[in-house]
């Protein structure tokens, strides 16, 4: 796996509206992925995280493990 890229996955998903209890398939996680890059871009999704990570740590955590795990079934 590219390191770099599911990192760019998963910051677009941490990001996304998505949420974890919708339970996503593969193909919704990838749309949202792709969504959100289109949207944003790489540096304004990498911004965000830093963001949520400053103003809420203790809920980013956890969110962002779940989007890492997601980006890795979705992309494998």
């Amino acid at each position: 796996m590219n390191t770099v890229l599911d990192s760019l996955r998963s910051e677009a998903l941490f990001v996304s509206t998505l949420q974890s209890s919708q339970r996503p398939t593969p193909e919704v996680i990838r749309e949202a992925v792709t969504a959100m890059v289109d949207r944003l871009g790489e540096a304004r999704c990498a911004e965000l995280v830093a963001q949520e990570f400053g103003e809420h740590p203790d809920c980013a955590l956890g969110r962002m493990r779940w989007a890492k795990t997601a980006v890795r079934s979705a992309f494998a």
